[in-house]
């Protein structure tokens, strides 16, 4: 299962890095406490809508722009079998081929997931921008 709060971690930290900018930057900017965005980029907590607003506008970003970068993300993540509903075997049984998944779609996304447990995916997102700069979420 892939968790909203790991997706939104990564694409916050994913814009972060591309603006080559550190945590103490964002979180000043933010008047959020290091720490705390740290945990948020991690996807350990879940950040109110206030502290999302917050940080976006920190980042120079739109609300809407990350949140749909979640939602293409997590969209292509629905797409792919296993990954938001269990699995019928442990990944131990599964050959490292199958543990780990990977789409592409539009040249501009890439969705790679590893099921960690029957319960349990890592999803890593990769978008190409205008400028031909990658950013991992």
């Amino acid at each position: 299962m892939v968790l909203l709060r790991r997706v939104i971690g990564d694409a916050l930290r994913a814009r972060r890095q591309g603006q080559h900018r550190t945590l103490r930057e964002v979180s000043t900017a933010a008047n959020v406490s290091l720490g705390y965005l740290s945990e948020i980029e991690r996807g350990q907590k879940e950040a109110s809508s206030e502290l999302l607003a917050a940080i976006c506008d920190a980042l120079g970003a739109r609300l809407s722009e990350v949140l749909g970068e979640v939602s293409d993300t997590l969209s292509l993540a629905e797409g792919m079998e296993g990954v938001l509903a269990p699995v019928e075997r442990a990944p131990a049984q599964m050959k490292s081929a199958e543990a780990v998944r990977k789409v592409t779609t539009g040249g501009n996304v890439s969705v790679s997931v590893r099921q960690d447990s029957p319960l349990k995916a890592t999803l890593r997102a990769t978008r190409k921008r205008e400028r031909d700069v990658v950013y991992a979420a």
